[in-house]
């Protein structure tokens, strides 16, 4: 785990996929937390690398230009998706960063919804593994075993077995 300098109200650190980004502090509602960097790249030059890489921290600016967030350096690329997310995307200037949507307290991960087409490509097929898919999930099974237990019971009280 690496803690940046003092002036960032973050860390990275190993969270549930793999590397993270996690509150140091309190971030409060509508903050900018983290800027994503890379270089601008066209668009074609974006599909390319999405086509032909494992790159997956392309970022669409609009219908001509993406920023290629891959090196380490882009602090955002360690901002895992959530299917209900604690920061939110916003463009300004050709720039592209996150804000808090809700106060985050020290020690939560620093999560953001990567959008439809990204969740249908490439987190759908494998299973989303944020905390709200996870937790739901869980509940489901242990709603079936419960179904199950009572069919069970029912069966075994009507002498069917």
């Amino acid at each position: 785990m690496s803690k940046l300098s003092s002036k960032h109200p973050y860390r990275i650190g190993k969270s549930r996929t793999g590397l993270g980004l996690f509150a140091i502090e309190p971030i409060k509602k509508g903050t900018r937390v983290v800027e994503y960097t890379g270089r601008k790249i066209s668009n074609k030059r974006a599909e390319w690398i999405e086509d032909n890489t494992d790159n997956r921290y392309v970022f669409e600016l609009n219908d001509k230009w993406s920023i290629d967030g891959s090196p380490r350096w882009n602090i955002a690329r360690y901002v895992n998706h959530s299917c209900r997310p604690n920061v939110e995307a916003y463009q300004y200037a050709m720039k592209i960063f996150y804000r808090a949507r809700w106060n985050i307290k020290p020690g939560e991960e620093i999560l953001v919804s990567y959008g439809q087409d990204y969740f249908d490509s490439f987190i759908k097929p494998i299973g989303c593994k944020c905390n709200t898919c996870t937790n739901r999930r869980k509940r489901e099974r242990e709603a079936a075993r419960k179904k199950a237990a009572r069919k069970r019971a029912a069966a075994k009280k009507n002498g069917k077995h």
